[in-house]
């Protein structure tokens, strides 16, 4: 069974424009069943996409399943269900033996930078980059998954 533990945390803006990263991905993301503890997303960025379904998190931990789809199939869906989506750019960083994936958002959600962090357990240790901030995996408004029903901008 498919297990993503992660953990999020906020991100020090004025270190993070800092650092020399490599190119970022373009991502665009929506929702097609989005309730506590059930999550269908579509993920479309370049020329891949996924279907990624997740079940209810506890302590960092939850069920994912995530699957290839064509980028035309995907692109077709975001038409036909014209639900809200989230946007952002995607930068994976490698940091002393793990890789962090930091996402800087734009569109509605316009400001936040989020980085995520996947483990192989809940209690794996992990050095922390200096830009890193407050850490927000237990905070449910830096899930996606509520960001696009409630943006940043709004808060």
């Amino acid at each position: 069974m498919p297990l993503e533990i992660e953990r999020k945390f906020l991100v020090e803006k004025d270190l993070w424009y800092a650092v020399k990263k490599p190119a970022g991905k373009d991502l665009i993301q929506v929702y097609l069943i989005n309730e506590p503890g059930r999550v269908i997303r579509i993920r479309v960025c370049d020329s891949e996409a996924y279907i990624t379904i997740k079940g209810p998190a506890e302590n960092a931990v939850r069920k994912e399943f995530e699957y290839s789809i064509p980028r035309k199939d995907a692109l077709e869906i975001l038409e036909l269900f014209n639900v809200k989506k989230i946007e952002k750019t995607r930068y994976k960083i490698e940091f002393k033996g793990h890789i962090w994936e930091v996402d800087e958002f734009f569109g509605e959600n316009d400001g936040l930078v989020i980085a995520e962090i996947e483990l192989k357990s809940p209690d794996e240790p992990f050095d922390k980059p200096p830009w890193l901030g407050e850490e927000v995996t237990e905070d449910h408004r830096y899930y996606n998954s509520y960001l696009v029903e409630h943006p940043y901008t709004k808060w």
